[in-house]
């Protein structure tokens, strides 16, 4: 993120301000595509210059949000594979450490103003 990158978090708003990626974006992947992608083009601007980290959180909606972004034209999308807490694996055993398991910056609440 120190490098341009903005973090998109997917999860809802009430799990957002639980915990997230300090500076992160909070847009809630709903179920309507097209309002999800207008909201995040509206957030970061331009699409061909804007560079976002998109995650969730365990990794898994946020692979089809990633999708979509990329779809509509955004051309540096990466997808948070772990997600906030980390991937988990069929018996819920930890698969892959998320943000928070590895020590990044976390903030609270539903805003981020660093």
């Amino acid at each position: 993120m120190q490098q341009g990158w903005t973090y998109v978090d997917v999860r809802p708003a009430a799990e957002f301000a639980e915990g997230h990626p300090a500076g992160a974006l909070n847009v809630p992947f709903d179920r309507d595509p097209a309002l999800f992608v207008a909201a995040v083009m509206a957030a970061v601007g331009d699409v061909q210059s804007a560079r976002l980290v998109v995650g969730c959180r365990s990794g898994v909606v946020s692979v089809r949000a990633a999708e979509l972004l990329a779809g509509a034209g955004f051309a540096d999308v990466v997808e948070q594979r772990a997600g906030f807490e980390g991937s988990r694996g069929t018996f819920g055993e930890l698969r892959e450490a998320g943000w928070e398991r590895e020590g990044l910056a976390v903030a609270t609440g539903e805003r981020d103003d660093a």
